[in-house]
């Protein structure tokens, strides 16, 4: 007797794995409900059924993966893409932030400009008139990007870090010129004939029109424009030949390369303009050059007789 009492205390405590767990309330209320002893007539059909029988117990892991599992049905408001976190591509802190602050160098750079104009007969305007251009430029490229290319919108298509340093180096100098030649050599007069006020409306229209021109592009162009030279043709690439591109064949070239030497025509600076004159048609003929191949090898013929008709208006560059 006493042996079969320990022998079905043994059968009873030491079980097998089961495949079916049923959780009482006890167990709901986060505690262990271990089976009772089976007693009289059908302990036997009782403790061959207890052989399945597992106690569950609630642990940290499994809470945790309850949490998770009611946060992936969560709306997605909650749970957006992880691109769209900070330090990632699309991150929308980081965009918040650069259009944060070329609001605020625009700003400074329009009433900076208005206010020496209207009331000093200083140059050096001209600093905070490139310092508007570049804001204005700046905030338009992602502007557009994100309103008529929406998918390809990330945090470098401000172009703020495009061809660094190169690029900045190129603004700096530009700068330093501008701000040396107005405050040592005012007065000077570096163009002939006196035309210097006529070449400043000059530059003034050129950056207006370079602008514009890119900008209605890449509006024009939407999902088939890119920052970067395409290799392969993604889906939902047309070849665009009418409104602006009908009159220019790379009209955002076209845009940046005049609206760059204008800044530098609006800003005085002699050395600026030659070097960017020299840099961006180096840059944008051989940008071109490789860009046109890619554009063959995806449209064909059809692209070989656009480009027969539609010129770059770039100079030297067919």
């Amino acid at each position: 007797m006493f042996n079969h009492f320990i022998h079905l205390n043994i059968r009873v405590i030491i079980m097998p794995e089961t495949k079916h767990t049923t959780l009482h309330s006890s167990e709901l209320n986060g505690q262990t409900q271990y089976p009772r002893r089976a007693t009289g007539r059908n302990s036997t059909s009782a403790a061959s059924s207890q052989r399945n029988y597992r106690p569950v117990e609630r642990t940290k892991a499994s809470e945790d993966s309850k949490a998770d599992s009611e946060n992936d049905s969560a709306p997605a408001y909650n749970n957006p893409d992880r691109v769209y976190y900070p330090r990632q591509p699309k991150s929308l802190a980081g965009i918040a932030v650069r259009s944060f602050c070329l609001g605020i160098a625009l700003t400074i750079g329009i009433s900076s400009t208005l206010y020496i104009l209207l009331f000093t007969s200083s140059p050096l305007w001209r600093l905070p008139f490139f310092l508007a251009s570049l804001s204005t430029f700046h905030f338009l490229e992602f502007w557009t990007t994100a309103a008529y290319n929406t998918r390809a919108a990330e945090v470098s298509s401000f172009l703020l870090t495009a061809n660094w340093p190169g690029y900045a180096i190129a603004h700096s100098f530009a700068t330093l010129e501008c701000l040396v030649t107005n405050v040592f050599w005012p007065d000077a007069q570096w163009a002939p004939f006196h035309v210097g006020k006529i070449i400043c409306l000059a530059g003034l229209a050129l950056t207006v029109l370079g602008q514009t021109v890119r900008t209605v592009a890449m509006c024009q162009a939407g999902p088939s424009f890119n920052h970067l030279v395409q290799h392969q043709r993604n889906a939902g690439h047309v070849l665009v030949t009418s409104g602006i591109y009908a009159r220019f064949r790379h009209p955002s070239y076209f845009g940046f390369f005049w609206w760059a030497l204008g800044t530098q025509l609006t800003m005085g600076n002699v050395i600026s303009f030659m070097g960017y004159a020299a840099v961006l048609w180096k840059f944008f003929s051989g940008r071109i050059k490789v860009e046109e191949e890619a554009l063959i090898r995806f449209f064909g013929d059809e692209y070989v007789d656009y480009r027969k008709k539609v010129g770059t208006k770039i100079p030297f560059v067919p």
